[in-house]
């Protein structure tokens, strides 16, 4: 029964055509009218957000707290993937792991999004002086909250547990459709339009955040290159960025985890330690280390309080929200991502990789970045600030770095690491679809390499229509996110149920 579910799903062509249908749909919608085309996304996304904001905000956390007490219960020693020895080193797969969430934007968003906080101080601390030092530990908490725990666990815990008994000792396809094997049975796998409805909305959701992000990094490389080479920041030199970005993600693609996008992460990791040192030495050392001690406190001392505010739905549309709709929209492609990465790992080894150390170390990143932003706009107000309201978040970058001994390498480095970052996203999204339409965690190098240059594609033809479709694009992952949310609530009482039955069978529990 399982061979045959395999050989059926070799390549989803429904599948296939509908999601990259809807993608080609939006580019000839944008071009039609973009106007009316991110109007009816902005539409959208203001329904998503009014309709389904309070049950994504308890999703996360439950999904976070959920993941924990199986962590540190007995369960925790539960092995996964049907292997008794990890595939990859720690090093490795905790590289692979970090290049995921923070390639989305975590580059740019942290110079930006603390310093939007501290000028503006988020409503649940309204009483606090924006601008003032008071301010700068809830806007680096509120950072914290937006790219932190709950952000991660999201993304590659419950998911990935359920994910990997059914197709690494079960042998059912690795698809976002398997997540609901336990609720509906083989029949998911069986020409079940529930089935292919899981599918297609994820693909398309991974891809909007993923075109995102590589058209964003057209215009944000394009200002960079504009700013510290004098190289004109024209449509054909952001195309060309683009161009190189795919490319990169599609030699990777091409050559597989084992190579292509181990390779990137660890050369990106490596990357990212070596800025976060110079900024940590060059710049203020010792208030970044405060700033990240008390910050630290405070999120945890608030993180119910945050994690499940309610009042102003305008800023938790614009933050939040947002926010959470575009993680879960990756979420049951990074499930695939890291139960694909993740064979050998014990529950508590997955949970606290995922769940706590990506965390801290995203955290950490965000408050060098931003909190380096925060201590030159204290010293000098508009430093910083007033290049983020009138260029946006790449000039928010430059700024800062042009405060800092040594600058000049450290931008360039800046560019660096986010055309790697996002080519690690390309690659690994790119992977995670093809492995959507195949069904199998080897899928065929063509279907790979394919997806990266449609995602490159996609956005050198929105990035010709104007930014504003970047934007309309980006935010309808937040539209998609609504069916992929139900995807992946059953996860919530699926992953403990699967974890006591792997116990038992592992004897690490005694059978009733």
């Amino acid at each position: 029964m399982r061979d045959d579910i395999e050989k059926k799903n070799k390549l989803d062509w429904v599948s296939f055509s509908i999601s990259g249908g809807i993608l080609i749909l939006f580019v000839l919608a944008s071009v039609w009218d973009d106007q009316l085309t991110g109007q009816w996304i902005n539409e959208s996304f203001n329904f998503s957000v009014k309709y389904f904001g309070a049950y994504w905000q308890v999703l996360l956390l439950a999904t976070f707290v959920i993941g924990l007490i199986l962590a540190f219960s007995k369960y925790g020693k539960v092995r996964l993937g049907n292997l008794v020895k990890p595939e990859n080193d720690n090093y490795r797969w905790i590289s692979m792991i970090l290049c995921t969430l923070l390639a989305g934007g975590g580059v740019f968003w942290a110079a930006a999004e603390p310093m939007y906080h501290f000028i503006t101080t988020p409503p649940l601390f309204s009483g606090m002086e924006a601008g003032s030092m008071e301010a700068a530990f809830p806007a680096m908490a509120q950072s914290f909250l937006h790219w932190g725990f709950l952000a991660w666990a999201i993304l590659g815990t419950l998911a990935t547990i359920v994910l990997m008994y059914a197709h690494y000792n079960k042998g059912y396809p690795l698809k976002p459709r398997t997540l609901l094997y336990p609720l509906f049975g083989e029949k998911i796998f069986h020409k079940s339009v529930v089935g292919t409805i899981a599918d297609i909305v994820s693909i398309v959701s991974v891809a909007a955040g993923t075109i995102g992000p590589v058209g964003f990094l057209g215009l944000q490389v394009g200002y960079g290159l504009q700013e510290i080479f004098g190289i004109p920041d024209t449509y054909f030199t952001q195309s060309l960025i683009i161009i190189f970005l795919v490319v990169i993600a599609s030699i990777s693609a091409a050559t597989g985890i084992e190579r292509g996008i181990q390779l990137l992460s660890r050369i990106n990791v490596g990357f990212v330690v070596v800025l976060m040192v110079a900024m940590l030495i060059l710049g203020p050392t010792l208030f970044i280390i405060d700033l990240f001690i008390g910050s630290q406190g405070f999120y945890i001392q608030n993180f119910l309080t945050m994690s499940l505010y309610r009042v102003d739905q305008g800023w938790l549309g614009y933050w939040t929200i947002f926010f959470w709709g575009w993680f879960i929209g990756y979420g049951p492609m990074m499930a695939i991502f890291i139960s694909r990465i993740s064979r050998g790992r014990t529950i508590r080894e997955l949970i606290i990789a995922v769940s706590i150390i990506a965390p801290i170390v995203s955290n950490f990143w965000f408050t060098v970045v931003g909190g380096s932003g925060i201590f030159y706009e204290m010293q000098n107000g508009g430093s910083v600030s007033t290049a983020l309201n009138e260029n946006g978040m790449p000039a928010a970058v430059m700024a800062i770095m042009n405060q800092i001994p040594l600058g000049f390498l450290l931008s360039v480095g800046f560019l660096i690491v986010t055309i790697i970052f996002v080519a690690t996203t390309t690659d690994s999204m790119s992977y995670t679809v093809a492995v959507t339409l195949s069904g199998t965690d080897e899928p065929n190098r063509f279907i790979r390499v394919f997806w990266a240059l449609m995602f490159g594609v996609v956005a050198v033809c929105l990035l010709a229509i104007g930014e504003g479709s970047i934007t309309a694009l980006q935010n309808f992952i937040v539209v998609t996110a609504v069916p992929v949310s139900l995807l992946l609530l059953p996860a919530l009482w699926d992953a403990p149920k699967i974890a006591a039955k792997m116990a038992r069978e592992q004897k690490i529990v005694e059978k009733k």
